[in-house]
């Protein structure tokens, strides 16, 4: 687990710095060995985060409004596209070329709507991991600021 835990170390340091360099979010923080990133410009408080578990490291957007977490069902339903789909184009444009991402939707224990990707870092070096974790991370936000009620500003002048 030590060296897993140095590698997640590794690339949430890399992605903490790739999404400062971005300038996407309101806040770019560590907090207890995760990176938390608040949205910028969306509706309701919600965070996009890289949190070492013991089966892996997950990009994680959450928020405890439930109807921020409604407007982003909605708008996939709408659409007919699949989130997969969706989050797949954003890190192609981001230069990721490894497999289709998978996804979770669900309330956690702290009752917040919780949207989760693993990151697909085992047998990575630390500089590759890095990369893949920013770009999961950058992915993730470009991804769901077109959804629901993540961008309040969006088409407004």
């Amino acid at each position: 687990m030590a060296a897993a835990e140095t590698q997640f170390g590794e690339a949430i340091e890399h992605a903490r710095t790739k999404a400062e360099e971005a300038g996407v979010f309101l806040s770019v923080k560590l907090e207890g060995g995760e990176l938390v990133c608040q949205a910028l410009g969306s509706a309701e408080e919600a965070f996009y985060r890289l949190q070492p578990r013991s089966e892996g490291l997950f990009v994680v957007l959450d928020m405890k409004d439930r109807w921020q977490s409604e407007s982003i069902e909605s708008d996939l339903m709408h659409s007919g596209d699949s989130l997969e789909e969706l989050f797949d184009e954003e890190l192609a444009e981001l230069g990721y070329e490894g497999d289709t991402p998978t996804y979770q939707h669900f309330r956690d224990d702290e009752m917040r709507f919780v949207f989760q990707s693993p990151v697909p870092i085992d047998g990575r070096s630390a500089d590759e991991a890095g990369v893949i974790a920013s770009q999961y991370l950058l992915g993730y936000e470009a991804c769901f600021r077109q959804l629901g009620d993540m961008d309040e500003d969006d088409g407004e002048e």
